[in-house]
């Protein structure tokens, strides 16, 4: 059998979670500014939801995934 590294395939794995999580945040913020700029968000709307997006992402990362939809989070946002 071949000699397979599975710590080596885990780690890269996390850093590609890691990576696609930072990725997300940086283009929400994008989002959130372009929105800013055209007017349709006040600054103080834009700073909340900014603000509300980051801790979702913070509690996704920390919890467990729940079922095939995703986290505890969006479970609950569907009821």
């Amino acid at each position: 059998m071949a000699d397979i590294d599975f710590g080596d395939g885990l780690r890269k794995v996390f850093l590609a979670g890691v990576g696609a999580l930072a990725t997300t945040v940086e283009k929400s913020q994008e989002i959130v500014d372009a929105l800013v700029a055209k007017g349709e968000l006040t600054v103080e709307q834009g700073k909340a939801l900014n603000t509300e997006l980051k801790r979702r992402a913070a509690e996704s990362k920390d919890a467990p995934a729940t079922g095939a939809s995703g986290t505890k989070d969006a479970a609950d946002d569907a009821k």
